[in-house]
């Protein structure tokens, strides 16, 4: 079969292949899955850099979320068949035509979802709700983030909006005000504007932002702890600009704020069956009456698989990017 593959780390756009690997046979408690869609995650291409959490061994495969239908059955397995549609959002090595999932990792898809929406069905939007979910924040709460218009950004915003959580969004270019408004998403704010920090007291007003959501690095950083009310949360939730937070001690000292990571895949693996089996009915059931969108971008083959991840980081992008076989 065909794979998408990397035998160094480096920049994707630069060291991607395609390359022809064995067919994988499932194992007990696992299955096979016939690759249909795949999407491209900002942590897929920091894996393939090598700056990750994980570093797999090479050569090495990559990818982490798909949707596909299951083609062989390993032993033991039941509650799921051949033939069946499912997605899977913690499978590493999904560019592949084939790729082996543990049974239990996938979720299957009902048919009045399509393969696009699918494909990116639970690791951004988990994400999103597991990260508004950890804030513990009840409704007529203001939250702020910076990223707005990323994958994640959009998710929290419209998830918000559905539990009456209050967002405010933070994006570095005028344009992405537009490009969110596009989608439903208000409250947003440029950082390239000399008066934005005016402007999020204005949608705020005298209410308290008991949350930040900081997933830039770098100067945004401390953007997002300075509008932070007394006692409020930093969540650091990514590093899209910069490995180093640049915050102020004041702010921290005298906000009495408290910052913290968030590792989607750590909070995940850590959660209780019966809580994850509600966040993901809660999303599906949020994706079906379209309170929450998952637009595509572009779809690429395997073979193109560089000018892919060249285009994740394309400014204004609208949606995910996606691979297919």
């Amino acid at each position: 079969m065909r794979a998408v593959m990397h035998s160094t780390f480096g920049e994707p756009s630069e060291i991607l292949s395609v390359e022809e690997v064995p067919t994988p046979d499932p194992g007990p408690g696992e299955v096979r899955v016939r690759t249909l869609l795949s999407p491209i995650h900002n942590h897929d291409l920091w894996t393939i850099r090598g700056t990750y959490g994980f570093k797999p061994e090479l050569p090495a495969r990559t990818g982490t979320e798909a949707v596909g239908f299951i083609d062989a059955l390993g032993e033991g397995v039941t509650g799921v068949e051949i033939g069946q549609r499912v997605a899977t959002g913690g499978t590493f090595g999904v560019w592949a035509e084939y790729f082996v999932a543990k049974a239990q990792a996938l979720l299957p898809v009902s048919d009045d979802i399509s393969d696009e929406v699918a494909a990116q069905l639970v690791s951004m939007p988990f994400s999103a709700i597991s990260l508004l979910e950890s804030l513990d924040l009840a409704e007529g709460d203001w939250l702020v983030q910076n990223a707005a218009n990323g994958a994640v950004g959009r998710l929290v915003a419209q998830l918000g909006a559905a539990r009456g959580i209050n967002v405010v969004g933070l994006v570095r270019r005028a344009e992405g005000v537009d490009e969110l408004a596009a989608q439903g998403i208000g409250n947003v704010v440029a950082t390239d504007s000399a008066d934005w920090r005016d402007r999020v007291k204005a949608i705020v007003g005298d209410d308290r932002i008991l949350a930040g959501v900081d997933s830039v690095g770098g100067p945004a950083s401390g953007e997002v702890l300075s509008l932070l009310s007394e006692n409020g949360t930093l969540v650091v939730f990514g590093a899209m600009q910069s490995p180093v937070m640049e915050i102020r001690s004041g702010d921290v000292i005298f906000k009495q704020a408290t910052v913290k990571g968030f590792w989607g895949s750590a909070v995940s693996t850590s959660m209780s069956a019966a809580q994850r089996g509600a966040l993901l009915s809660e999303l599906v059931r949020r994706i079906q009456d379209a309170t929450i969108t998952l637009p595509v971008e572009a779809t690429y083959s395997f073979d193109d698989a560089r000018q892919a991840a060249a285009a994740n980081f394309t400014p204004g992008r609208a949606g995910k990017i996606l691979l297919r076989p």
